[in-house]
């Protein structure tokens, strides 16, 4: 995790180094077109401050998140194991097909929203009909517990 946090500041202070040099480059290339705020390239230079600051907002989460679990984690200990760090996220069902009708039904809203509204209430409807259908899976059927 620290190797991830200085990553980030050092790929944050690059992304302003290069937006500096950037916009200075584009000031001594255009000498000849007036003021200055006609010679810089607003877009590549806006791109890269951005992206500067968007490196500092990542940077700063990492931390704030690395201190906040208080110690070390498995992954920055040179003697873990794989399975220390994985952790239990879950139960799947790898033979549902409500996933795939899930998907479906929001295609055909949002194919509604593009084309023809009178998809949306099939698709909304097709939607709610994939939830239930997915929450209940386990209470009917083969399946059932």
């Amino acid at each position: 995790m620290k190797t991830n946090i200085n990553l980030w500041w050092v790929l944050t202070w690059f992304f302003f180094a290069v937006f500096v040099t950037y916009t200075v480059w584009n000031l001594l290339a255009n000498t000849n077109q007036g003021v200055w705020w006609h010679r810089i390239e607003w877009v590549g230079s806006t791109a890269l401050l951005f992206t500067g600051f968007m490196g500092a907002m990542i940077a700063f989460y990492v931390s704030r998140v690395h201190k906040a679990q208080g110690g070390e984690l498995p992954e920055d200990s040179l003697t873990a194991d794989i399975d220390d760090g994985d952790p239990e996220i879950g139960e799947f069902s790898p033979w549902s097909w409500w996933p795939l009708v899930l998907a479906f039904a929001a295609s055909v809203f949002i194919v509604g929203l593009a084309v023809g509204q009178f998809l949306l209430p099939i698709g909304f409807a097709l939607f709610v009909v994939a939830i239930v259908g997915w929450v209940y899976e386990y209470y009917r059927g083969y399946f059932a517990r």
